[in-house]
């Protein structure tokens, strides 16, 4: 999936309530499902996306964050978010 224009100024997907994230070092971080039980260890740039959705950022919010953060071009950090975002929605931590 790649963010177009219109898609990247959308509300991102969000958060479900039973996913508990915990920053490990400032860095990396652990998301917990309740529900499940299963928890998931997240990068760097992981636990940047997981912290954007969570503050309710549209995903063009993020990637220019990652662009900050990191020496990438804003496509490798939407590509990075989409993958990302894929994850999430297939383990069902994520409302879209």
């Amino acid at each position: 999936m790649t963010v177009n224009s219109n898609e990247s100024s959308a509300a991102s997907p969000v958060p479900h309530e039973h996913v508990i994230f915990t920053d490990l070092d400032g860095l990396e971080g652990v998301l917990v499902d309740l529900n499940t039980k299963k928890y998931y260890q997240l990068n760097e740039t992981a636990s940047v996306i997981w912290r954007g959705l969570e503050k309710r950022l549209p995903v063009a919010d993020i990637a220019r964050e990652l662009t900050e953060r990191y020496d990438v071009t804003l496509e490798r950090a939407v590509s990075s978010i989409d993958r990302a975002l894929h994850h999430f929605k297939a383990q069902k931590l994520i409302a879209t």
